[in-house]
């Protein structure tokens, strides 16, 4: 079955009767499975937070819940209004903020119109006052009267642009998510479907959006790592990771700390059972090649016996093993293998002793950076010594992604000067990708992203740069090999310090194989907290690292923060980090 259309947007429903309903849906991309027999409701007023691994099917459950993708059997139900606001933003050719703005505010300006043409020509005597009432139930549903003022509000507590005429293509990422998610509260839709919403939201932001949803007449379906919006906000979570019975968990109102623990209580049990059962299998497979030993080549009946008897020896031989094996079949238990947790590595603190680091002094250093119109910081000096700390906070526009590419030294200073000591290896995440710059500032390529780019590891003189680049886009595992290449072409990684993608546990190495252009936002994410690590880092430079992240890799990545011995710089917004990282010297911007 397909799903069934959407009522058009502006159309009011009855209260009572908003909701989205998923029953027995699946969907799959070819060769992949990834919702399958999912079921739930969500009705007006409920706020249901949609959790789980990179991959695991958040965004394709939006797409399914929202209409734009169709599910391959199952059915979804939509009654009233839908709105949606995704990830990514591809901006349109000449599409400005008064584009979207208009977009969201199409169904007000509609039944406004409508309801002054009923006025206008309504007659007193003889008039369709039936027609006039559901004139004036749109405007009230839509609360028309307040848009424009609703939109000028969202746009400026999200720190949105506010230009009618700015082009969305001269926009940061980050303001072109932000004019969106304007535009979609101001739209007041019956049902709301947000995904990562506060990637790109300051605290200012983040609260804004959090009054909004907590008074949200309609339905709220949220995919989000905010450990504290879920606690905020949510009626109740629906987690997608895989369980041990295969089918997706459902909890009610709870607080993220109880979801947690039931849901680590739940994986202990799962990897405790799974790895008894895989070896008790082990056993019984080792039992089994015994009782099959005696049915070998060189397996001979006592010397002097006939050959009947030698025959019916054979068949004793045969039916015990046959026994065996169907003992082992009847008591094997069918446990699939657990989820992926991250194995972070043991990062280095300090180069090597000749790497000619002064005892004591910084690893990387600035002094009064200053970068026209986005940093400056006079008389400010940002030093790390090894195994150094540093919280980056303050609100959109402050300067942090600035302060922390200056850091890295993938923007020019105007001011100041950058320091780094001998042999320091740099591993930075930026916000939206990896930083393609080396420890000086030396450019790499964003292998990622070039169609056939880079040699395939599996092939022969992967090692070397002598392979034949793969046709069509680079899986994950020739990309990582392609960076690691680069970097060693510059010096920046040590060959007997490289640290192993699959190991990670950030990635499976069936995503691995697969083009790097064909993963989620968050499988794309962890690729790129993959490469900040690859060179065994002395330092960590992390820009919103919680962004795009499922919420349990970002509680196992703050605890592998807090313990490793390499020193770290984070910025972010993220309110439970920060209170995480709470006792870590803080530089507020702004």
């Amino acid at each position: 079955m397909t799903a069934t259309p959407a009522p058009e947007v502006g159309t009011p429903v009855a209260p009572g009767v908003v909701h989205v309903a998923a029953r027995d849906v699946s969907f799959g991309y070819p060769g992949r499975p990834v919702l399958r027999g999912l079921s739930l409701t969500v009705g007006a007023g409920a706020r249901l937070g949609v959790v789980g691994e990179n991959g695991a099917g958040k965004s394709t459950l939006l797409g399914v819940l929202a209409g734009t993708l169709h599910p391959t059997a199952g059915q979804v139900d939509r009654a009233g209004s839908v709105a949606t606001v995704a990830q990514e933003l591809t901006a349109a050719g000449g599409a400005t903020v008064g584009t979207l703005v208009d977009e969201a505010l199409a169904a007000v300006r509609t039944a406004d119109a409508e309801l002054r043409h009923t006025l206008d020509t309504f007659d007193h005597d003889g008039g369709d006052l039936p027609a006039l009432s559901r004139a004036l139930a749109r405007v009230e549903h839509l609360a028309g009267w307040d848009a424009d003022r609703r939109m000028d509000e969202a746009l400026t507590r999200f720190g949105a642009p506010r230009d009618l005429d700015r082009p969305l293509d001269a926009m940061s990422v980050g303001e072109r998510y932000r004019v969106r998610l304007a535009c979609r509260i101001a739209q007041r839709s019956d049902v709301l479907l947000l995904d990562e919403p506060t990637n790109h939201l300051d605290a200012a932001g983040v609260a804004y959006l959090t009054a909004q949803l907590q008074g949200w007449p309609g339905v709220v379906v949220l995919v989000t790592h905010d450990r504290q919006l879920l606690d905020d906000v949510m009626t109740g979570m629906l987690d997608l990771d895989p369980t041990i019975d295969g089918r997706p968990a459902v909890y009610g109102a709870t607080t993220y700390a109880a979801y947690r623990f039931a849901k680590d209580q739940a994986l202990r049990r799962w990897r405790q059972r799974y790895a008894a059962e895989t070896k008790r299998r082990a056993q019984l497979l080792r039992r089994l090649d015994e009782s099959y030993e005696g049915l070998s080549d060189e397996w001979r009946p006592p010397k002097g016996s006939n050959k009947h008897r030698r025959a019916t020896g054979a068949r004793i031989h045969v039916k015990a093993a046959d026994r065996l094996v169907q003992r082992l079949e009847a008591a094997a238990v069918d446990v699939p293998t657990p989820p992926l947790s991250l194995s972070f590595p043991d990062l280095p603190a300090l180069p090597a002793p000749d790497g000619g680091t002064p005892t004591g002094g910084p690893l990387l250093e600035v002094r009064a950076p200053r970068v026209p119109g986005r940093l400056d910081l006079p008389g400010v000096r940002v030093g790390l010594p090894p195994c150094g700390r540093l919280l980056v906070t303050g609100p959109n526009g402050s300067g942090k992604s600035t302060l922390l590419a200056a850091l890295a030294g993938a923007v020019p200073l105007a001011r100041g000067v950058r320091t780094v000591a001998p042999g320091v290896r740099i591993g930075t995440l930026a916000q939206e990708g990896h930083a393609s710059v080396g420890p000086r500032g030396e450019p790499l390529p964003d292998v990622a992203q070039l169609p056939g780019a880079g040699p395939d590891p599996a092939a022969d003189g992967a090692a070397t740069g002598d392979a034949a680049p793969v046709d069509g886009p680079p899986t994950g595992f020739a990309a990582y090999a392609r960076r690691a290449l680069d970097l060693l072409a510059i010096g920046a990684l040590d060959p007997d310090q490289l640290v192993a993608v699959a190991g990670l546990g950030l990635l499976t190495e069936e995503d691995l194989d697969r083009p790097v252009t064909e993963l989620s936002v968050g499988q794309r994410r962890r690729f790129d907290l993959a490469c900040a690590l690859l060179a065994a880092p002395h330092v960590l430079l992390l820009d919103e690292p919680t962004n795009h992240l499922s919420i349990a890799l970002v509680d196992e990545l703050t605890a592998a923060l807090r313990a490793t011995s390499a020193a770290v710089v984070v910025a972010t917004h993220d309110r439970r980090m920060r209170a995480d990282l709470a006792d870590w010297p803080e530089l507020a911007l702004g």
